[in-house]
């Protein structure tokens, strides 16, 4: 089987775009259940200091594999087949098979969108350890995105193991003789430091001058994450690139569609969107800008 998949590369895409697509559902259940799971973590834990009621859920247990799946409208469990990425979305025309109401196309959009961007990995890498790994890395980069857009948070219990996966993977960097995502133990190391401590200067720099917070803290996680799998020398690229993006974003969201410039904004989906960029093309993007501006 594996060297059938190393002699048919359309077949391990095809493998792979299948697979992310299931877990693209189990996504979307990430991309709504973590921020009230964490919320009422938070609620459950000041309770002990204030009189404070937790978050009200609609069961006692609730995670990321209980209750089952229901309409948000009438409450109607969503069937196995209901479930089905993508086909039972069309099949129902985006309405709930039970009270016909309209189901938001978020969450077909969510499960093609990760399929297709670890078939690209896929594609990329070929069968190999380095694209197993970046579809990982893919994965849990696409529920982060999400979340952090929504609601401005980028959850522990995804960036921290993400963090450590990548210090692990460094250990197997003589194993693989790659330079790509398998990087030096003293590269990850240093990249991890480096990206957690330069975003917490810019942080307190910040707050210091004018008191005010611009920065949330999970954006040093994730970029000590991400310096953890990409080495020290990928971090200005993603710096730069999500740095450069994020700005135009912002300008034009302000110029075009009125919003208030003392709002928030999530810095975590466009360092996301660079590290993954990084990490497929980051040498690539380095010797286009040297020779472009040097």
């Amino acid at each position: 089987m594996i060297e059938l998949l190393a002699e048919f590369p359309i077949a391990f895409i095809a493998i792979v775009f299948a697979f992310a697509l299931l877990f693209g559902s189990f996504i979307n259940v990430v991309i709504y259940r973590l921020p009230i799971m964490m919320e009422r973590d938070w609620r459950e834990q000041c309770k002990e200091l204030a009189d404070m009621p937790v978050n009200d859920v609609p069961e006692k247990t609730f995670n990321l594999l209980v209750p089952r799946s229901r309409c948000p409208s009438c409450g109607a469990q969503i069937s196995s087949l209901g479930n089905i990425p993508v086909i039972s979305y069309l099949a129902l025309r985006g309405r709930c098979g039970n009270c016909g109401t309209s189901i938001s196309m978020r969450y077909p959009i969510v499960e093609f969108v990760t399929a297709s961007l670890c078939a690209f990995v896929a594609w990329r890498f070929g069968f190999s350890a380095e694209s197993m790994m970046a579809i990982v890395m893919t994965l849990a980069l696409v529920p982060i995105t999400m979340i952090d857009a929504d609601h401005q948070l980028i959850p522990d219990s995804i960036v921290l193991p993400l963090l450590w996966i990548g210090l692990a993977m460094s250990l197997w960097h003589p194993l693989a003789g790659t330079e790509v995502l398998f990087i030096e133990p003293q590269q990850a190391i240093i990249g991890a430091m480096v990206g957690y401590l330069s975003l917490w200067s810019v942080y307190w720099l910040f707050k210091l001058v004018t008191g005010k917070e611009g920065m949330g803290h999970g954006d040093f996680k994730l970029l000590a994450a991400l310096g953890a799998w990409l080495g020290w020398q990928a971090l200005p690229t993603i710096i730069l690139m999500s740095a450069v993006v994020g700005a135009a974003f912002g300008l034009s969201m302000i110029l075009f569609r009125g919003r208030d410039r003392a709002v928030p904004m999530p810095f975590g989906p466009f360092l996301a969107a660079a590290g993954w960029i990084t990490m497929l093309y980051g040498e690539a993007i380095k010797d286009a800008y040297v020779g472009t501006f040097f």
